[in-house]
């Protein structure tokens, strides 16, 4: 309210410094002139008016001629319907005006309407794909998003969380569409524009809008990439010797005796036989490919005439894998065919309609066992995975007789390698297991049309949009039993020879095709729209729609459909494109709430005003353009209520058992939560400021918001807030209900610039964006004995843990510190900060230890680079992210009991480095003292990424055959090229998956 009464001041002060600088004497200039569009042709209806107040209005005529007189230095602003407005600043007479069609890039597809970029009203970012694909191609739809829109951060908008995916205004997922297809990419972050879409968009959105057929413009697109992918690190872990003198040190750290005796883990090191003293490395060549390969290809055809336009789009990727083994030879990582085509009818001048339809078939190859997670877990000296037969003693016979009936020699040479602990084993499964496909089908269809009713009412019209989108995914599996071998050495002869084996299973195939993971999901969405658009004395510009909008999803095994239903209300106004008055309202329903409760009115209010159109502005010749945008919004949402029926109480008839007498007992009833009939939406108030602007002839756009929201009356079931007695310990029940508490508040802003001029012969373009914002849980149900174990007032994404004081250096230190409740402690153990002083160290002593991030980074920037000189272009691109922590707690960290053993244990605790080590002493048991949250494991990940450089040579002017191949270009790119961070080598790293890749690539483009 502040924010608003303080506009209304200054637009008040502005009138009256109008008013006066207008009763003063200044000199008159007459106009003739002809407005024409860029293929020199007259433009007839063009409206020509003067910025002052009670300024003067022309129309062109038939000729796109005017005439008028206005003040020297005047703003007049040439506007026609399908053309960029243009404002002039009359010093001299002029005799023609050029405007330029508006083109699909000229205008950003915000909810429900179309809106030319120069009258957004903030809260709204877009990226203009197409465009974008001509200097730097790219994989995923997402990909690089951060270093071109402002506000988005790669995890959310704003850091609201989980945001809203659209395609074409229908909710899908973003594998549904790739970049080919796209022609804009529309982020909407602030209350004000997505209050139309309903509850569901509270933590914003993003839309993409596909391409589409352009009247008397037929192309045909083909364009072909050929990459490949680099692994950029792997986890380290310790060969079988190693392994093994470290674990006989976790057992004497243990008060028990060794495991390995010193001639064996000599003869594991000595490597003199890998099949006898096996030493497996699942990162190794005889597993691994050191690239695998990545095609894509894609053809579009666009084109029609004024009644009939239409596109088309086929795409097939096919990605490879690292294994190179067994049946994993032939994995398939993922191949895509999609289609995708839409039509635009126009029927007669007052109707159009459109069909889309798109079919996406995903299928992909892989092995029955889960190779990547086994090699961060299977130690190196756990089997053999190969037994060569020439080794096995030809006396053998029973082995001999296993080798002949075995339906698993491996390359005519080896038996697969087990122990009685491993009889199975992703190695032997990879070879001799079987294999899987994964089939994955959608098809996504919408359709809507236009009524143009301006017989009834000038610039009435109704439209409608109507979508179905069926997904389905399944799993076939061919799953095999196989037999593995134990092997008994002997030397007799001074050499190694398998004396017998030991078999385990035995060789099975039934042939029988196994079907799981079925799923399907459908989605229906529906919306219907009025709308009025009319502009009255050539400058007050009115826009209102009336709509009712909603979409429902259906999924396999989840009872409740996700759905979202509202009707909505816009009405938009402006003054001579000058100022600007924006209301929207949505009033929303949800079943999740009791009946009483279950609509809202979420309601929105926006203002804005082009300050360079006033007189103290408009002759400062550095400023083209400049706009500042204010906005105030309560949204209703129901994202973050969990479940259906919180608001009822529930009782169960299998409550704790009970009898009165021996041998019998019966179940109770029991109350497990309270009803709340007054249970209520959470609640997002924003207030967000923003201001925009072209500067120097149009070579500087710089944009900036500012935005303070807090989500009101999350839903939480916390026993602090009721009396003792509404629970019990046992029989366990509660009476307690879930309520509208918790608040949860965020503040920051967002910016961007952009810097393009012409050089000698280079032409440069520079940009810049970036997203900075802080968390606050701002109120919380909440009773510590401390002040600092409180959440509230510290970040939602607060990683929370222990102080550590470094380790335990001896019995002493032990017992002269505070009990650790965590265990039995040994020196070499960490050591924790006593925060409460009580003497014990328990979850008590927790405090804050930074932002997780969860978010995306607190503070995200991206920059883009490009330069073309004559043919030749340069594109870069990176992302910088700052202020977010992690925890180094996976099993490449956590290493206690039976784990594999990683480098990072090499400067673990002992007697000889307590005063150099960097890791706790090593330990059989499971170590929950050392292993749990604490400062002794976060790290930062603040890094920044060198993403794309891409070069590009345009070769459609060596052409010969131009009636036939209009454009060619060919590219060379690179993806994830670079990482420079504090901790790059753990960020780089995958522990349990595929490892992170850089992706080479090269490209082909031409225009038919």
């Amino acid at each position: 309210m502040k924010l608003i009464k303080l506009l209304t001041i200054l637009c008040t002060w502005l009138l009256c410094s109008t008013h006066l600088l207008q009763a003063q004497e200044v000199s008159t200039i007459k106009i003739k002139a002809t407005v024409w569009n860029s293929n020199s042709q007259p433009i007839k209806g063009a409206v020509v008016s003067s910025s002052a107040e009670n300024g003067k209005i022309a129309t062109t005529d038939v000729w796109g001629t005017f005439e008028l007189e206005v003040p020297q230095n005047e703003v007049l602003s040439v506007s026609a319907k399908g053309f960029q407005t243009k404002y002039i600043t009359i010093t001299q007479p002029i005799s023609e005006i050029v405007l330029i069609e508006e083109k699909a890039t000229d205008m950003v597809h915000l909810a429900f309407r179309d809106v030319a970029k120069q009258h957004l009203l903030g809260g709204v970012s877009y990226v203009n794909v197409n465009e974008l694909l001509q200097k730097n191609y790219f994989t995923y739809t997402l990909e690089g998003m951060e270093s071109l829109a402002s506000g988005f951060n790669g995890n959310s908008n704003w850091g609201m969380g989980n945001y809203l995916f659209m395609i074409d205004g229908v909710p899908r997922e973003t594998g549904n569409v790739t970049p080919t297809e796209i022609e804009q990419i529309v982020f909407l972050k602030g209350a004000n524009a997505v209050a139309l879409y309903g509850s569901r968009a509270a933590k914003g959105v993003v839309n993409i809008i596909t391409k589409r057929g352009e009247a008397n413009k037929t192309r045909f697109d083909l364009r072909v990439n050929s990459g490949i992918n680099l692994p950029k690190a792997y986890p380290k872990y310790l060969g079988s010797a190693e392994y093994m003198t470290l674990y006989n040190e976790a057992r004497r750290n243990d008060g028990l005796t060794d495991l390995y005796s010193e001639i064996d883990i000599y003869n594991y090191a000595s490597g003199r036989n890998k099949y006898r003293y096996p030493n497996v490395d699942f990162y190794s060549a005889d597993y691994l490919k050191n690239s695998f390969m990545r095609y894509d290809a894609t053809a579009e055809i666009s084109g029609g005439n004024e009644r009939i336009r239409y596109y088309t789009n086929l795409g097939f990727t096919t990605t490879g894998s690292l294994l190179n083994f067994g049946e994993a030879k032939n994995n398939s990582n993922a191949d895509r065919l999609n289609f995708r085509g839409n039509i635009d009818v126009n029927l007669n001048e007052y109707i159009s309609l459109n069909v889309d339809a798109t079919a996406i078939f995903y299928t992909g190859r892989g092995v029955n066992a889960d190779y990547w997670g086994s090699a961060a877990s299977v130690r190196p000296n756990r089997f053999t995975p190969l037994i060569p037969i020439d080794l096995i003693e030809k006396e053998d016979a029973a082995s001999q007789i296993w080798i002949q009936n075995s339906n698993n020699l491996i390359d005519g040479k080896y038996l697969l390698g087990g122990t009685q602990l491993d009889q199975s084993n992703p190695i032997a499964t990879i070879y001799a297991g079987g294999n899987n496909q994964y089939a994955n089908r959608q098809f996504q269809f919408n359709t809507g049309f236009k009524a143009n009713l301006g017989n009834v009412l000038k610039g009435l019209s109704f439209q409608s949009k109507f979508a179905v989108d069926y997904a389905t995914a399944y799993s076939l599996s061919y799953n095999y039993t196989y037999a593995t071998y134990s092997p008994t050495w002997n030397n007799y002869s001074g050499t190694d020879l398998i004396s017998s084996l030991a078999v385990y299973n035995q060789d099975t195939k039934s042939g029988t095709q196994n079907v799981n993971g079925n799923w399907y999901r459908q989605t229906i969405a529906f919306t219907g729209q009025l709308n009025y658009d009319r502009t009255f004395a050539a400058n007050h510009h009115l826009s209102v729609i009336a709509l009712a909008n909603g979409f429902q999803q259906s999924e396999s095994a989840v009872y409740h459909r996700t759905s979202n239903a509202n009707i909505g209300l816009l009405a938009s106004y402006n003054f001579k494109d000058k100022y600007y008055l924006d209301f929207s309202a949505a009033y929303i329903h949800s079943a999740k709430l009791p009946p009483a409760n279950r609509q809202a009115l979420s309601p929105s209010v926006t203002l804005g005003w082009r300050i360079s159109q006033e007189p103290f502005l408009k002759d400062v010749k550095a400023i083209n353009d400049l706009k500042l945008t204010a906005s105030a919004s309560i949204l209703n949402t129901d994202l973050d209520i969990s479940d259906y029926y919180l608001y009822q109480g529930i009782y169960t008839g299998a409550g704790s058992w009970y009898g009165w007498k021996d041998g019998t007992g019966i179940q109770a009833t029991e109350s497990r939560r309270g009803d709340n009939p007054n249970m209520k939406f959470p609640r997002r108030e924003e207030i967000n400021v923003g201001i925009e602007g072209t500067f120097f002839n149009n070579s500087l756009q710089v944009n900036g918001t500012f935005f303070t929201n807090k989500i009101t009356g999350n839903i939480i079931q916390a026993g602090v807030l009721f009396p003792s007695y509404f629970t019990t310990g046992w029989p366990v029940s509660s009476f307690i209900p879930y309520v509208n508490y918790n608040e949860d508040q965020r503040i920051g802003f967002d910016f961007g610039a952009s810097f393009h001029k012409k050089i000698a012969d280079i032409d440069w373009n520079i940009g810049v964006n970036g997203t900075y914002y802080e968390t606050t849980a701002a109120k919380r149900a909440e009773v510590y004995e401390n002040s600092y174990q409180y959440r509230q007032g510290k970040a939602l994404d607060g990683i929370w843990g222990l102080q550590n004081l470094g380790f335990f250096q001896d019995a002493d230190d032990i017992k002269n510190s505070p009990s650790q409740t965590f265990g039995q402690v040994k020196p070499g153990d960490i050591k924790y900060k006593d925060q409460n002083g009580d003497g014990i160290i328990d979850s008590r002593d927790e405090v804050f230890l930074g932002k997780g991030g969860w978010f995306g980074a607190p503070f995200t920037m991206g920059l883009h680079l490009s330069a073309k000189w004559k043919n030749l272009s340069f594109f870069a691109l990176g992302v910088a992210r700052f202020g977010a922590n992690a925890m180094r707690n996976n099993s490449y960290f956590w290493v206690s009991g039976e784990s594999k053993y990683s480098e990072i244990v090499r400067n673990r605790w002992t007697e000889a480095n307590k005063q150099t080590a960097t890791y706790p002493r090593l330990t059989t048991f499971n170590s929950d003292n050392n292993f749990r949250s604490s400062d002794f494991w976060i790290y930062t990940t603040n890094r920044f990424d060198l993403s794309k450089v891409q070069v590009t040579y345009d070769l459609t002017s060596a052409l010969k055959m131009k009636a036939f191949v209009k454009e060619l270009g060919v590219y060379v790119s690179g993806f994830n090229l670079l990482t420079v961070a504090p901790n790059r080598e753990i960020l780089e790293m995958n522990v349990g998956s595929a490892p992170q890749t850089r992706l080479f690539n090269l490209g082909l483009k031409a225009l038919f």
